[in-house]
């Protein structure tokens, strides 16, 4: 592998090896979580995942003829985010496949280590769920007893994502919502887990609010604005106000979008890096992922919509750099 690459790869993990290394200890508490649902099966598929992660980075390393570097943890971290967007009845053979394609497809055919254009745990999730959609958008009712290995005689459902598609309004008490009891990926429905997972990253300034806050606050907008409950947008807008927001509680709650706006926006070599770039970046991302939701055949749409603006972010980036030398004014780039 050429050396300079491999120094620069080096420079980048000593100023960004922490982020991929607090991301995996803020998924202990949500798969705490979900083992509390689903019992020790998540933990299973967790561990397995990560196994998978560190063996691509260890195979990696020796067909690139490098040395291996253990304080990298952004394959693992990867593995995580995927574990954790999957089903917890999800099959091995889905997750591990997903795993290596998150890595070998989405990082390590870019070069590596802060080289790739689109997050690798939405490449992966995004391959998976395109793949093997019954196994990825149909999960189990919380607190049901599911076998550590095979799982397929569960009963599993999309009841969340049909309701919202038909129009209707969740039968969900806002405890259940924000405590994630109901079907749903099995590391994204805890809200509250979340959120102190998302303030503990921008804490230790491994996160910054403007694009997970822009992409929230556009996602709710739109929400309110065209709500899919059927009916709302021909009653008056006084009557209507109260169900417009219950609309907005259960798109944000709903779907991945909480878990996305902590762990998948702020990736740091994916999101823009500017002030005014990072605000439009949460804006399309917020978009684009009402748009899937709305329009699309799958929900959870907030990877796709992920993978669709990661496309341009560099150009958010270089736009930006030439805005501020036109006006003479200083960089924010982190």
């Amino acid at each position: 592998m050429d050396e300079t690459l491999i120094r620069a790869q080096q420079r980048e993990l000593t100023r960004t090896g922490r982020y991929y290394r607090h991301v995996c200890w803020m998924a202990v508490p949500l798969l705490c979580m979900s083992c509390y649902f689903y019992g020790l099966r998540p933990l299973l598929l967790c561990s397995a995942a990560v196994i998978t992660g560190n063996l691509c980075d260890r195979l990696v390393s020796l067909l690139r003829r490098r040395v291996y570097q253990s304080n990298d943890l952004s394959s693992e971290s990867f593995a995580l985010l995927i574990a954790l967007l999957m089903p917890a009845t999800v099959d091995w053979y889905v997750l591990i496949a997903a795993v290596l394609a998150g890595v070998f497809i989405g990082k390590e055919v870019f070069g590596g280590y802060g080289s790739y254009p689109f997050h690798p745990a939405a490449v992966g999730y995004v391959i998976a769920a395109v793949s093997w959609p019954e196994q990825v958008f149909q999960y189990p009712q919380p607190y049901t007893a599911i076998p550590l290995w095979d799982a397929s005689a569960v009963p599993v459902s999309d009841t969340i994502s049909r309701t919202l598609r038909s129009g209707g309004i969740l039968n969900l008490s806002p405890i259940s919502l924000v405590l994630g009891e109901y079907a749903a990926p099995m590391g994204t429905g805890a809200a509250l887990v979340i959120l102190a997972c998302g303030l503990f990253l921008w804490y230790q300034k491994d996160t910054r609010l403007s694009a997970a806050v822009s992409f929230l606050v556009t996602s709710a907008l739109i929400a309110f604005l065209f709500p899919r409950q059927v009916g709302l947008l021909d009653t008056s807008f006084a009557a209507s106000l109260l169900p417009r927001l219950q609309c907005v509680r259960d798109e944000l709650l709903t779907g991945a979008m909480l878990f996305s706006a902590v762990f998948l926006l702020n990736e740091p070599y994916t999101c823009a890096h500017h002030r005014i770039g990072r605000i439009l970046y949460g804006v399309l991302v917020g978009a684009a992922t009402m748009g899937f939701r709305y329009f699309g055949v799958y929900d959870t749409g907030v990877c796709f919509a992920l993978l669709t603006v990661n496309s341009i972010s560099g150009w958010l980036d270089r736009t930006e750099t030439r805005l501020y030398r036109l006006l003479g004014w200083k960089e924010d780039a982190e």
